[in-house]
């Protein structure tokens, strides 16, 4: 998959067609580590550059379809008061390092650290939702198709304001 590829599946603003709320959470998810990939490969101060763009670009839209829509729904289903909080306290870790990220210049080694840093929360984030929060959320009553509709809309406006 090209850089080129990643940016339509992370940042494409009119989704092929809706779906479950988990697989669009999953595409993200590997569209995002997809990028990371580029970057630890990449010399190009260009090519990191905009490779940062496109990866904070899309964890923001991200971040906030889960806060705003995914996760009172799945919160409300699972009556849960631990899994939700943790996901939105590592949100405000990786919204911290986009803060830093956005609109720098990558200079060298601690803009690369950060990246990093960045990379490895997510990792950590993307495991925790995708081995305990997905299969809850699954087997709960909450509409996944619904909930992806929803989502979907709400992440291509989003994407038209980033």
């Amino acid at each position: 998959m090209t850089t080129n590829t990643a940016k339509t599946a992370a940042t494409s603003k009119h989704p092929a067609t809706p779906k479950d709320a988990i697989a669009l959470l999953k595409a993200d998810h590997e569209a995002v580590s997809h990028l990371f990939g580029e970057y630890e490969k990449t010399r190009s101060v260009a090519n990191k550059k905009a490779l940062v763009k496109e990866i904070c670009v899309a964890l923001t839209a991200h971040a906030q379809i889960e806060e705003e829509i995914f996760y009172p729904a799945v919160k409300a289903a699972l009556k849960d008061r631990l899994l939700v909080p943790e996901a939105t306290v590592e949100h405000a870790g990786v919204k911290s390092l986009i803060a830093q990220l956005e609109g720098k210049e990558p200079d060298g080694e601690m803009y690369d650290a950060k990246v990093k840093v960045l990379a490895e929360y997510v990792k950590h984030h993307v495991k925790e939702e995708q081995t305990e929060m997905f299969p809850k959320a699954k087997a709960s009553s909450v509409d996944m198709v619904g909930l992806g509709e929803e989502m979907s809309a709400r992440k291509a406006e989003l994407l038209g304001q980033l």
